[in-house]
C-alpha cells in the first residue's frame, strides 16, 4: 500500500518488526469495541477514510474435540466479531462520504475446509464471506464496495508456527502450482480490490490459492 502511494495506518497491538517505513502504527485491542472505535478516531478524525483492509486473525490447529469454549470464543472474537466491528466503523465513515473500499481477508478455509486450522477458524472465515456479501448489499447505493479476498496457505509466521517443515512440504505437493504462496502473491489482488480497476465489483469473493479448486 505504501509503495502504491497510499497514506497508510496499520492497527495492531504493537508496531511491526522490522518497522514499516512510511506507515503509522495505531495501537488497538481487537477484543475491545471501544479500542477499535478509538483507533478509527485517531486515523480518521474528520471521517476521511478511503480504504480498509480487514486482515487480523488468530488460528489454532486443534481438532474439534480438543477445542474448549474459551478457545472458540477467542478465535471468533478476533476473526469474526472484530472483523465486523472494523468493517462497521469503516463502512459508517465511507457511507457518509459516498465512496470507499473495504477488503475483508477471509481464507481458503472459509471457502472449503482446512488441514491446518480448527473448526473455529474455518467457521469465522466462512462468516467473513457472509459479512462481506451483506455489507456489500447495504453499502452499494452509497458508492462503497466490500469484497472478500480468500488466500490459501501463505508462508507467514502464523503458518510456520502451526505447521512443521514436513507438513509444509506435503501441502506444497498437493497444490497445483507446486508451492506455498508467498506474501507478495497475495498483495496484487488486494491492491486490485482497493483500486478503481475493481469499481464495479462488490460482494465478490476472490480466490488466490494456486489452483486449489
Amino acid at each position: 500500500m505504501v509503495a502504491a502511494g497510499a497514506e497508510v495506518a496499520y492497527a495492531a497491538r504493537a508496531p511491526a518488526e522490522p518497522p514499516v517505513d512510511g506507515a503509522v502504527h495505531v495501537r488497538v485491542e481487537l477484543r475491545d469495541a471501544a479500542s477499535i472505535a478509538a483507533a478509527f478516531e485517531q486515523v480518521a478524525p474528520d471521517g476521511r477514510l478511503d480504504i480498509c483492509v480487514n486482515a487480523a486473525a488468530v488460528n489454532h490447529a486443534h481438532g474439534f474435540e480438543d477445542i474448549t469454549a474459551e478457545e472458540w470464543d477467542e478465535v471468533l472474537a478476533i476473526d469474526l466479531r472484530a472483523a465486523f466491528l472494523v468493517a462497521s466503523e469503516a463502512g459508517r465513515r465511507m457511507k457518509a462520504r459516498g465512496c470507499g473500499r473495504i477488503v475483508n481477508i477471509s481464507s481458503i478455509a472459509g471457502r472449503h475446509r482446512s488441514p491446518v486450522s480448527g473448526v473455529h477458524y474455518v467457521s469465522a472465515k466462512a462468516g467473513m464471506i457472509g459479512l462481506t456479501r451483506q455489507m456489500a448489499f447495504e453499502l452499494a447505493p452509497f458508492g462503497v464496495t466490500v469484497n472478500a479476498h480468500c488466500p490459501s496457505q501463505t508462508r507467514t509466521r502464523m503458518l510456520e508456527s502451526t505447521m512443521s517443515e514436513d507438513q509444509q512440504a506435503d501441502l506444497e505437493s498437493a497444490i497445483p502450482v507446486g508451492r506455498l504462496a508467498e506474501i507478495i502473491d497475495q498483495v496484487g489482488p488486494v491492491l486490485f480490490l482497493c483500486s478503481d480497476a475493481s469499481r464495479y465489483m462488490t460482494g465478490s469473493v476472490i480466490d488466490v490459492n494456486g489452483g486449489q479448486l
